[in-house]
């Protein structure tokens, strides 16, 4: 096993008491700041594992913030600092949160997950087989698993709880959950402004990667709306929770890939039969140790 300490969840009596999600612990600051640290927790079919990756918060953490500096120029984020030595001083006694949180500005979150596809794997190849199209968009048939689709496709999803799954979107239902939380008008405004900037961020992130031998078949971005009612870059950009990353050299259609990300973990519970409903089983050692070096490589390959 590693020898790196894992973090499954913190306790910061100084900051108050976090808001947790899958991964991700979020501390509420003075002056509408957002303390955001990640955990080593992994999640597979929107279920949180008893078992941590250790040092993959670290490892999220890093990647997030080389792509939100290479992606800045597409569209604003909610990063304040990811120095800690320009953390507020509240923060400053617990050395934990250094290498793994980023300091935010607290927005109000669209309640959707932005998902872009350049390859039919995952979910999108499951839908495809069932009625040849993924989220009402349909697609050329004979296509096979992880092909790289005809153009790059928007396929958005809810945004579930813990232990909850998400569900995917047609346009139409996607569009009315944003006219439905900010009106009809602007609703449908950031809507198109959230596909096209999705695909901006995409269509950057893959260029780059696939120059140093990376393939991002797809890719998870969420959204808020600021003050000024400017759409705002936040969460977790670009990392192997969020994303597929394969490897170019060994890129063959018709089968599934060879990955740097969770798909690996989802695999093997798909193996054993786990039927994705909490509780989680616990992950052997092998496991862990396997996923921790794919996250710990595709950081070297990208970064």
């Amino acid at each position: 096993m590693s020898m790196i300490e894992a973090i499954l969840e913190t306790h910061f009596p100084g900051l108050g008491t976090p808001t947790r999600g899958k991964v991700r612990d979020i501390y509420f600051l003075e002056n509408d700041q957002l303390l955001m640290l990640a955990t080593d927790r992994i999640s597979a079919f929107d279920v949180i594992l008893p078992t941590p990756i250790p040092g993959k918060g670290k490892t999220l953490t890093a990647m997030t913030i080389f792509w939100r500096k290479f992606l800045g120029d597409i569209i604003t984020n909610d990063l304040i600092t990811s120095d800690f030595e320009n953390f507020p001083t509240s923060c400053k006694k617990y050395s934990m949160l250094r290498g793994r949180s980023l300091l935010v500005k607290k927005h109000k979150p669209l309640p959707i997950e932005a998902i872009v596809r350049g390859y039919l794997s995952g979910n999108g190849w499951k839908e495809y087989q069932k009625n040849q199209s993924i989220c009402g968009i349909k697609l050329p048939s004979g296509l096979k698993e992880s092909d790289k689709l005809p153009e790059v496709i928007f396929t958005p999803s809810t945004k579930a709880e813990s232990g909850e799954h998400d569900i995917s979107l047609s346009f139409g239902a996607y569009t009315k959950i944003l006219e439905e939380r900010l009106g009809y008008d602007f609703g449908k405004h950031i809507a198109f402004l959230v596909i096209t900037k999705s695909f901006e961020l995409y269509m950057k992130a893959a260029e780059y990667a696939l120059r140093r031998g990376i393939i991002i078949a797809d890719s998870k971005f969420e959204f808020a709306v600021d003050e000024n009612y400017n759409l705002v870059l936040i969460d977790e950009v670009l990392t192997p929770d969020s994303s597929r990353f394969w490897p170019k050299d060994k890129y063959e259609p018709g089968r599934p890939q060879d990955s740097f990300d969770k798909q690996f973990l989802r695999d093997y519970l798909e193996r054993i039969g786990w039927d994705k409903k909490p509780p989680a089983p616990e992950l052997p050692d092998e496991i862990v140790e396997k996923t921790q070096k794919k996250y710990e490589e595709i950081l070297k390959l990208i970064v």
